[in-house]
């Protein structure tokens, strides 16, 4: 079982709230760290918990925490989806881990669920200090392979036009329109397919959740360039992902472009890797052998 404690990373951008999960009880025993990301628009009380709790049992320090803006960390504006800041965080929280005296020298890992994962490429790029990165049902996108979720040119259109409403009020009153994350067939919500991980308690929506969307994410979100700069990134990857998953064609052409990544394709939908056994234990089975080859000395296993 794992130990849990609360923790706060103070990083450039703020206060960011955090949650470290150990399989021992003390601040000594050095462990390889892996840090915990999950979708856009979520807290670390969702998907990056389950995952942490498995990899905790599996003899790592599992590490989760709440972008700026999200959850309990403070920023503004509040429920922006805001890329870059992102990946910073990222970059940030990567480089905190890599001071503490219960983390294994250099064995920092990342592991990203779905948009956190285009994230965390990205600052793999700009030199995060992480030795060892597993994307589960990642998304990568542009603007160009984006389109099609939104309706194409007119509904990217339609976004961008709110979007750059609501900054203008951002800009002249500090006011932030929100609209809703999920509101299944509604156009102005930031996701309006039937996705029951969101619409269920049991599921992803969690109390610490706010089913809210800053309206100016659009701007910023749609604009997004997940794809570039594959080629520069040298750190061991392995992208667990299926047909069923989103943009699969994306994933397996990074993989393709990437000097040391691999793939482990499985079955199941883009939220079925969220919280469904199967698909979760199918990725930390995976994530899991991927980290201890990379961040534990001649691949043994972390704990041991």
């Amino acid at each position: 079982m794992a130990f849990e404690f609360d923790y706060v990373f103070f990083t450039a951008s703020g206060a960011l709230a955090a949650r470290i999960y150990r399989d021992v009880d003390d601040f000594v025993t050095r462990r390889p760290a892996v840090l915990v990301t999950g979708s856009w628009l979520t807290v670390k009380e969702q998907m990056p918990h389950r995952y942490a709790l498995a990899l905790a049992d599996e003899g790592f320090t599992a590490v989760t925490f709440d972008f700026s803006g999200f959850g309990a960390s403070a920023g503004s504006p509040q429920q922006a989806e805001l890329p870059s800041r992102k990946v910073g965080e990222i970059t940030a929280v990567a480089e905190i881990l890599d001071t503490l005296s219960f983390v294994q020298p250099g064995g920092i890992g990342h592991l990203g669920v779905c948009a956190s994962a285009q994230y965390a490429l990205r600052a793999l790029g700009r030199g995060a200090p992480i030795a060892a990165f597993a994307s589960v049902a990642g998304w990568f996108h542009d603007t160009a392979t984006i389109a099609a979720f939104y309706g194409g040119q007119a509904g990217l259109a339609m976004r961008f036009d709110r979007a750059r409403q609501a900054l203008a009020a951002f800009q002249d009153s500090a006011e932030v329109r929100m609209v809703p994350a999920f509101d299944e067939g509604n156009d102005r919500a930031g996701m309006f397919l039937p996705l029951d991980y969101y619409a269920s308690p049991a599921r992803g929506a969690v109390p610490q959740w706010r089913n809210e969307m800053a309206e100016l994410t659009w701007l910023y979100w749609l604009t997004f360039d997940g794809l570039s700069g594959a080629e520069e990134v040298s750190t061991p990857t392995v992208f667990v992902h299926s047909d069923d998953c989103v943009l699969p064609g994306n994933v397996r052409a990074l993989a393709d472009r990437m000097p040391h990544a691999e793939l482990a394709w499985g079955e199941g939908s883009q939220i079925d890797f969220y919280d469904q056994p199967g698909q979760v234990a199918f990725a930390v089975r995976a994530a899991a052998r991927h980290f201890r080859a990379h961040l534990t000395p001649q691949g043994s296993r972390a704990g041991a």
